[in-house]
């Protein structure tokens, strides 16, 4: 159903209410049978969406240090099984308007946690053209993250320098809990998508 719907050139917010007419497990199911042409097609209708925000993946509410789970699919060149990860977020305990996070899922014990800071784009007129929040992996938390995350490291440390170091996601809204994110490498635009769909 969403591939016809980007074939046939639905609009970001009708393709919105159809995600958000499915269960969480739903949503994820349509975003992970998603092409990379389809996901570079549903980032730029994304364009249209309202503009993401930092409640859209830590929801109001949300105590810091609280993990919060976003299901990730990416359509990188990879076996089937690694296309699938995790994002984790949680907010730092200062109260500044930013995310902590890190990756998981099959790849970590080979790569690295990959930690990141998701920050607003405000301020910056051609990352705001990219989508209205960073995931950022030239910062990584310098606070305290929830107990049961892994160890806070630097990207440039091991393998997964040659992953996460030097490289950005900039994020749109899809629909509710659902977003899309476009990877830079510097200030080059990779060609490489995700989608995000945020726990229940």
């Amino acid at each position: 159903m969403l591939a016809r719907m980007l074939l046939e050139d639905a609009p970001i917010s009708e393709i919105a209410r159809y995600l958000d007419g499915l269960t969480p497990e739903g949503r994820r199911e349509a975003l992970a049978a998603t092409t990379r042409a389809e996901q570079r097609l549903l980032y730029e209708k994304a364009k249209a969406s309202p503009p993401v925000t930092l409640e859209d993946f830590l929801p109001a509410g949300t105590p810091p240090r609280r993990p919060v789970r976003h299901f990730g699919r990416n359509t990188l060149p990879l076996p089937a099984a690694w296309r699938s990860f995790e994002k984790r977020f949680a907010l730092p305990e200062d109260g500044s308007r930013r995310g902590f996070g890190y990756n998981e899922g099959p790849t970590r014990g080979l790569i690295g946690p990959g930690f990141f800071v998701l920050i607003p784009c405000d301020g910056n007129d051609t990352w705001m053209e990219r989508g209205p929040m960073v995931i950022d992996y030239f910062q990584i938390p310098d606070g305290p993250v929830p107990d049961e995350w892994p160890r806070v490291v630097p990207n440039s440390k091991g393998l997964q320098m040659f992953v996460y170091q030097g490289t950005r996601d900039f994020m749109r809204k899809v629909s509710e809990g659902v977003t899309i994110g476009a990877a830079y490498k510097g200030e080059k635009k990779l060609d490489h998508y995700f989608t995000l769909v945020r726990e229940n």
